[in-house]
């Protein structure tokens, strides 16, 4: 088909498939550690930062960043209360900080932006400056977690045991958690605001099954994240559905595809 060939195909593929190679590693982390519902709070505070970005002047990239990152450090530093479980918590901030996210965006008539394709994404409409700040944030990402593997992989096995050994818990979680904020933002034009916790955790729930050393699931969460890029963009070319959507459903068709494999052992 000649949409193949088309610039704007193209640069959707190049923008998908930056955001699957880093979204494999810091999904697996999001399912060892068991965060969904975090990441899931602050891709919600995602579209607050829209909001605050567009109400403020600023590039909206960075608004995302700087709200999804406040929202984490508050989410940490409330965690060690012991009136409200951490999950209730988490369902507080997640509901009221996309409702803010609403609310403070329909207040800006003045403005003019798709709703839609913040919430489900439209990765069809990427630019070339997107796919630089999706590439140039991967770089940086890839960095970020590479310092912090070994660390953040300690915590994950004996949280105990890594704090007695000398790892800075707080640091590494901090770290972690803006690795997971800039993620939300680069990708939220890939895959949108309610679907960006799919793309980090189908793939990696399904590379689980096929391997068991850590690295090696890093590894395959982001082959099968590419592949679930490129497929969802030729059934979005294809059937005329919405990028973001098929992208999460050619994920969650391949985690499916694998529960026929024998687990590694």
């Amino acid at each position: 088909m000649a949409i193949f060939s088309e610039p704007f195909f193209i640069r959707a593929l190049i923008a998908g498939l930056g955001v699957a190679l880093i979204a494999g590693p810091i999904g697996c982390f999001i399912v060892w550690r068991r965060m969904a519902y975090f990441g899931e709070t602050l891709a919600h505070a995602s579209l607050l930062g829209v909001g605050l970005g567009l109400l403020f002047g600023v590039d909206l990239t960075l608004g995302v960043i700087a709200t999804t990152v406040a929202v984490a450090v508050a989410l940490l530093a409330l965690r060690s209360q012991r009136e409200l479980a951490t999950d209730t918590l988490l369902g507080i901030l997640s509901h009221g900080a996309l409702a803010a996210g609403i609310v403070v965006a329909s207040l800006l008539t003045w403005v003019r932006f798709d709703l839609m394709s913040l919430l489900f994404g439209d990765i069809l409409t990427v630019s070339a400056s997107d796919i630089l700040w999706v590439w140039l944030g991967g770089v940086a990402m890839m960095i970020g977690l590479a310092f912090l593997w070994r660390d953040l992989l300690a915590l994950t096995v004996h949280e105990e045991l890594a704090t007695a050994e000398g790892v800075k818990a707080q640091r590494v979680e901090v770290g972690f958690v803006l690795l997971i904020a800039v993620l939300i933002a680069v990708a939220m034009k890939i895959v949108g605001i309610l679907l960006i916790t799919a793309l980090l955790i189908i793939p990696a729930a399904a590379a689980r099954r096929m391997v068991r050393s850590p690295e090696g699931m890093a590894v395959w969460a982001s082959l099968l994240g590419m592949i679930a890029v490129v497929g969802g963009l030729v059934l979005s070319a294809t059937f005329d559905s919405p990028s973001g959507p098929s992208i999460v459903l050619m994920a969650a068709a391949l985690f499916v595809l694998t529960l026929a494999l024998p687990k590694a052992t």
